[in-house]
């Protein structure tokens, strides 16, 4: 196939990727009352982690937090987003899909063979990065940072933008960041990293996660530093295992 041949292709892979995902944004957006049941449940007090951490600990977790709107077309435009990104996430292993049916032709059997892997890992991954994220970090931090007051007489009120912009960033970041096996895969399959490297600096690894976890932590506390820092310690960890079976 010449230049022109693959600039069809690419031409059709992305416009069946934005039919599709036009059409699962759609689905999500006229599913509006599951849509946000899913979206809101880490606000209320009998949340599946909220009700997990009580029965361990014994101690009765019972709160109420505020959610505000400030702004006349704000709730219609948060719909639209929220039913977006869920329209991505929907559509992502048929998304996936065509990014390999494209690449695929100008591959070696055995390139297809790790392309298959580490797409298909990374996918997995990525869902594992925003379950953790879903279920145990945004859930804590948003308890927490939400309870959290300097005085009585200022009581908390978020704005819903706030909440959804927090779940969605933490999702994706969380998401990205649990490749880090799969990366460190790839580098070792070509050479280009070895697991002695990691393991001599792996002091160096905890300054720069904890400086990563500051970054992308949306507040500054221990709390959420803490919760954001130890899974990417323990990728880091799991990576080194990866590259040593690898090597």
């Amino acid at each position: 196939m010449d230049f022109w041949g693959h600039l069809e292709e690419l031409r059709g892979s992305l416009l069946k990727a934005l039919l599709a995902v036009v059409l699962c944004a759609v689905a999500a957006f006229c599913c509006k009352e599951w849509l946000f049941y899913i979206v809101m449940a880490p606000s209320h007090p009998d949340f599946v982690t909220y009700r997990l951490f009580s029965r361990i600990t014994g101690v009765d977790v019972d709160f109420h937090i505020d959610l505000f709107n400030p702004e006349l077309a704000q709730q219609f435009l948060v719909h639209m987003r929220v039913a977006l990104w869920m329209g991505l996430l929907l559509v992502s292993p048929y998304l996936l899909y065509l990014l390999f049916h494209f690449v695929a032709p100008g591959l070696y059997a055995h390139e297809k063979h790790y392309a298959l892997r580490a797409v298909g890992g990374g996918y997995v991954m990525f869902l594992m990065g925003v379950a953790l994220n879903y279920f145990l970090i945004f859930p804590l931090t948003f308890r927490f940072l939400g309870t959290y007051q300097v005085s009585a007489e200022v009581p908390n009120q978020i704005a819903l933008t706030s909440y959804i912009s927090m779940l969605l960033m933490l999702c994706f970041l969380m998401g990205m960041i649990f490749e880090l096996p799969i990366l460190c895969w790839l580098l070792a399959k070509i050479g280009v990293l070895k697991a002695d490297f990691m393991k001599k600096y792996r002091k160096h690894a905890v300054v720069v996660i904890l400086i990563i976890a500051a970054v992308i932590t949306p507040t500054g506390d221990a709390m959420t530093l803490s919760l954001v820092a130890l899974p990417i310690y323990a990728l880091y960890e799991i990576s080194i295992l990866v590259v040593k079976k690898t090597d």
